[in-house]
């Protein structure tokens, strides 16, 4: 007698404001099967996701599993979000960006060590495989840090953590290698192979190409519906979308710093207690360069680069010179951030999603989450030019929250120039993104540099980033290990 599948879908249907996103979808995961799921931002994967594992409370069409009473594996699902989401002590999540980096502040949020603990005390788990995971993931020196402290990378590694941990019968991982360094990405594909030899099922939700060796099924979701392919290839687009000519704005020649430097740094140093986390950091941006920054997980880049848009108390604290002038020296943060567009994953994290998609792009005049302000008729122009050339047209009053990951990055980014900075801080601004969407906002960013806009862009992923990139500085536990000038194409 053939044994059930793990999970049966017959007919799933679901629509959201109106629009259908899973019609009359069907997926038998049998057992020993470890699928891929993968599909262009926003065609439903995560949705189907969080159906398997039971978080979207009223469906059309049935969802069945069948899980191995007979196994010691937990008869669950356990479902690892894209982004994780986290609570202080008195269980409220209402943090804002620059918090992570005040001292006082991060008291208020549990420790890596006390999550894990509580989490492996609720199910019941070993203490003894923590550290070996904890270990193969480049995590086990952060157990004292606050989650507040924490990068995008270091949060996904927290999750994956917990997962793999508690093994699962079946475990879905929503875009696990997001923030991951190559290291990382490596080890984690070995971990995972080896709980799916011990019997937990893997479902990966992705268009990676470098996955655990245990994934032997593909799927693609489009249209709603779901077909099996042969390879984790996504189909090409034979189109490609055309890069418009930018708004008349942002056509103006950006003027020329009369600084030698943009940014200066002479043996900055910045500590946590007893931890060093950046060391005697020496570097030089000139006006109009284009760097690129790298280093592994917790090498100190969303550090350095929270102390150039003046999130960063101890920038005070340091020689340090941005635009010319030592900070400190009587310049305020807002005199900073003016100057300044920025986008990271932690921005994107507690930025306000109930702001609608014209609002998002005109906070950035005034550097808020959200606007709290009427702009006037210039700046009002502006703001539409921008959603025009964007092509978000049609999400002009469409909440941030109820965007496609892909189409949220976009208006970040328009967000990020309406102001026109002399610097663009570009943080992972691909995470999430399918490969044709994370070209597009490459090329966006090429087109944007053209005028003479100094770039800083943080990318693990060397065939995903943008040409005009000449420089690398990269980072090893804090400190520099090299500087080096880069061919036009990396």
């Amino acid at each position: 007698m053939m044994s059930q599948p793990v999970v049966h879908i017959h007919n799933l249907n679901l629509k959201y404001q109106q629009k259908p996103v899973l019609q009359d979808l069907c997926w038998t995961i049998n057992r020993n099967d470890n699928w891929l799921l993968c599909g262009e931002s926003g065609t439903g994967k995560t949705t189907l996701a969080k159906a398997i594992a039971g978080m979207i409370p009223t469906l059309e069409g049935d969802i069945q599993l069948n899980f191995d009473l007979s196994s010691p594996l937990p008869a669950k699902v356990h479902y690892v979000a894209n982004w994780y989401q986290f609570k202080d002590l008195e269980g409220a999540s209402n943090f804002y960006y620059q918090q992570r980096y005040q001292s006082l502040a991060t008291a208020i949020t549990a420790t890596v060590i006390a999550e894990l603990t509580r989490f492996g005390n609720d199910q019941q788990l070993s203490f003894e495989a923590l550290e070996r995971l904890l270990t193969a993931l480049g995590f086990a020196g952060l157990k004292n840090s606050a989650l507040l402290q924490l990068s995008s990378g270091e949060h996904k590694k927290l999750q994956l953590v917990k997962a793999l941990w508690s093994k699962p019968q079946l475990l879905i991982l929503d875009q696990p290698y997001n923030g991951l360094d190559k290291l990382s990405r490596k080890n984690l594909n070995d971990l995972l192979t080896e709980i799916s030899e011990n019997g937990t099922q893997l479902i990966i939700i992705g268009n990676e190409s470098e996955l655990p060796a245990a994934i032997n099924r593909f799927a693609l979701l489009k249209d709603g519906r779901l077909q099996e392919i042969s390879s984790p290839e996504l189909p090409q687009q034979e189109v490609e979308e055309i890069i418009k000519p930018l708004p008349s704005f942002l056509q103006r020649e950006i003027l020329t710093d009369s600084a030698e430097h943009i940014i200066k740094m002479i043996d900055v140093n910045i500590r946590y207690g007893d931890k060093q986390v950046l060391k005697n950091i020496n570097w030089e941006v000139k006006p109009g360069e284009k760097w690129l920054l790298q280093g592994h997980n917790g090498s100190g880049k969303s550090t350095l680069l929270s102390l150039i848009s003046g999130d960063h108390p101890q920038a005070y604290a340091n020689n340090f010179f941005l635009f010319g002038n030592k900070r400190g020296t009587g310049e305020s943060i807002w005199e900073i951030k003016e100057r300044i567009g920025l986008i990271s994953p932690e921005l994107h994290w507690y930025f306000d999603a109930s702001a609608t998609v014209w609002q998002s792009i005109a906070s950035g005049f005034y550097d808020s989450s959200g606007l709290y302000c009427s702009p006037g008729s210039t700046k009002h122009a502006q703001v539409d030019e921008l959603i025009q050339y964007f092509g978000l047209s049609a999400y002009k009053n469409t909440l941030m929250n109820e965007l496609p990951l892909g189409k949220q990055r976009l208006t970040l980014l328009a967000r990020t120039i309406v102001k026109k900075p002399a610097i663009l801080i570009l943080d992972e601004p691909c995470q999430g993104l399918d490969q044709q969407q994370t070209q597009h906002f490459n090329r966006l960013v090429d087109e944007l540099c053209k005028d003479g806009s100094t770039l800083i862009y943080v990318g693990h992923f060397e065939s995903q980033l943008p040409a005009c990139i000449e420089k690398r500085i990269l980072l090893e536990d804090g400190a520099v290990k090299s500087v080096e000038h880069l061919l036009q194409s990396i």
